[in-house]
């Protein structure tokens, strides 16, 4: 294969893999499109707040799994760095979203013992399942499809808050204000990896299963929150 062919490959593999998160794209979920138009109550906001927390957390335990399963030294260590970001010190992620949730009349205790509802529960099980893949091609697409789609989600839930919620404390933000950020670069990182160590065509259609399949989940989460809290007049 030419250069030009092995470009040409890898540029379609990128553009397949965007297609397959963007399929089941946050942004378009009822939920968050009733959020930027300000339709949501503070009240839903509230419980949103507490089952989302549940990926917050689990979260740095999705990229810690794909860590484990890498052999690569040199990824190992973009991953780290990504993991370092979310639990390191008093500004660590799951820090900034219970300072969103006290912003929203939530106290941290109700944030860390709230039941999650049964999508909630299931969305978290199916991302570490995907995370924990034997092959961290597996795992790290299906980081990608969470983390590609956090810098236009957060900006666009702030934006959303300022205008419609009366939300712009820096201390109550700063979780979104964080991930419009750094999440631009995971992204690009792991879209680097996948396009250069997916290189047969059933490595890279696992890739884009695995994609698939966690921004799926992150919808299903969606699904369940719009279901229990939502009024149906709303979305």
């Amino acid at each position: 294969m030419s250069d030009a062919d092995c470009v040409n490959a890898r540029y379609q593999f990128e553009a397949a893999l965007c297609e397959a998160v963007m399929e089941y794209s946050m942004l378009k979920h009822p939920f968050y499109v009733a959020w930027t138009e300000g339709k949501l109550s503070k009240a839903v906001l509230a419980e949103y707040a507490k089952q989302y927390y549940a990926h917050v957390r689990a979260f740095p335990t999705y990229v810690s799994a794909v860590h484990s399963q890498c052999e690569e030294v040199s990824i190992r260590q973009e991953l780290l760095e990504n993991l370092i970001e979310e639990e390191r010190g008093e500004e660590n992620h799951p820090e900034l979203w219970l300072r969103f949730a006290e912003g929203l009349g939530v106290s941290r205790e109700d944030v860390r013992n709230a039941q999650p509802l049964p999508s909630t529960e299931g969305s978290v099980a199916r991302l570490k399942s995907l995370t924990r893949s034997e092959d961290y091609r597996e795992g790290l697409a299906a980081l990608y499809a969470y983390e590609s789609q956090i810098p236009e989600v957060a900006r666009t839930k702030r934006e959303g808050l300022k205008s419609f919620y009366e939300m712009d404390d820096e201390r109550a933000v700063s979780f979104f204000r964080v991930h419009e950020g750094i999440d631009v670069l995971h992204q690009k990182v792991e879209r680097q990896i996948l396009s250069e160590k997916c290189q047969t065509a059933d490595q890279q259609e696992r890739a884009i299963a695995a994609a698939t399949e966690s921004a799926k989940a992150l919808w299903s989460f969606l699904d369940g929150v719009t279901a229990a809290y939502v009024p149906t007049c709303t979305v």
